[in-house]
């Protein structure tokens, strides 16, 4: 059952946890402002952030797509039902917070493999009343384990949002897709697709710069095109929903992006860039900074 992964033995976990190679849920809560994470994470972010110092937007407005994109299927789609995969680790505005704000009885199952996701999991677990929420310990690359798990929370004869977001850029192109197709093909009609992924597509220099950084860490990087990021949808039978698939801050906006932290009690001028990163507007978001495409899909 996906309660179990919460069992494991601290001791356990501890001895999974790597700390001397970064880890991609690791990086991206460095970039988020978070403190689940460890010094060769925050040398890989620092690294990313040198080679392109404003991208940070890419990490935050792919957040803020998700926030939107959940309040939208919440409200306006009647989903209740969210299968989150890489989730990375917990956030003030989590799937299950932003769908059960909207629909009290939403249900969420968050997937990652990190150990460290894992053990901070139980912070994704406090659902409301009328909803759930659970965890499963599991790669995106074993969809058929994900979903055979995911039943014992969500009912998958009905509608569902399947979250992809910033993950599939960590995997390459045969695995990749085929992933997708596995987990799509067993959707019910009205289901989802919510994705985001990384491109060259927008502003090359400065994300091949990113990627290099990344690539030398080992991290596995594919940077794709607007055509392939559609490939996910498209390929898999589904109709990808207004505006299509486009950079992240052009999807839906709705000026609600989360302010800054308070700064007035801080002394800036001992921060480093990335400590400061927590204090930045991404308000102040141009053409010129994101390279991240976004979308929604529903499966007829």
């Amino acid at each position: 059952m996906p309660g179990d992964a919460l069992s494991q033995d601290p001791a356990e976990l501890r001895r999974r946890i790597d700390t001397t190679k970064a880890h991609p849920a690791r990086v991206y809560d460095v970039f988020l402002g978070g403190k689940d994470n460890y010094p060769v994470d925050r040398a890989a972010a620092a690294a990313a952030l040198a080679a392109n110092p404003r991208g940070y937007l890419d990490v935050r407005h792919n957040r803020d797509f998700m926030r939107r994109a959940v309040t939208r299927l919440s409200k306006e789609s009647g989903i209740r039902q969210y299968l989150d995969i890489g989730t990375g680790l917990p956030t003030q505005e989590n799937v299950h917070q932003i769908a059960q704000r909207a629909a009290p009885d939403s249900r969420v199952v968050y997937v990652d493999n990190d150990p460290v996701v894992l053990a901070h999991a139980r912070a994704l677990l406090t659902s409301g009343p009328e909803g759930r929420t659970d965890y499963i310990d599991a790669d995106l690359k074993q969809p058929a384990q994900i979903l055979e798990q995911a039943a014992g929370t969500l009912d998958l004869s009905e509608p569902l949002a399947l979250v992809l977001a910033a993950i599939l850029h960590f995997i390459e192109d045969d695995e990749a897709y085929a992933t997708v197709r596995e987990l799509v093909d067993v959707l019910p009609s009205g289901s989802r697709l919510v994705l985001s992924h990384l491109t060259e597509d927008l502003n090359p220099e400065n994300v091949r710069a990113v990627a290099r950084t990344y690539h030398e860490r080992g991290f596995t990087f594919v940077l794709r095109t607007k055509a392939e990021v559609e490939r996910f949808f498209t390929e898999n039978g589904l109709e990808i929903e207004e505006p299509g698939v486009v950079p992240a801050h052009h999807w839906h906006p709705d000026g609600a992006a989360p302010l800054p932290e308070d700064a007035d009690a801080v002394d800036l001028s001992a921060l480093d860039d990335i400590e400061l990163v927590r204090y930045r507007d991404i308000n102040d978001v141009t053409d010129a900074d994101i390279n991240v495409y976004v979308g929604t899909a529903v499966k007829p």
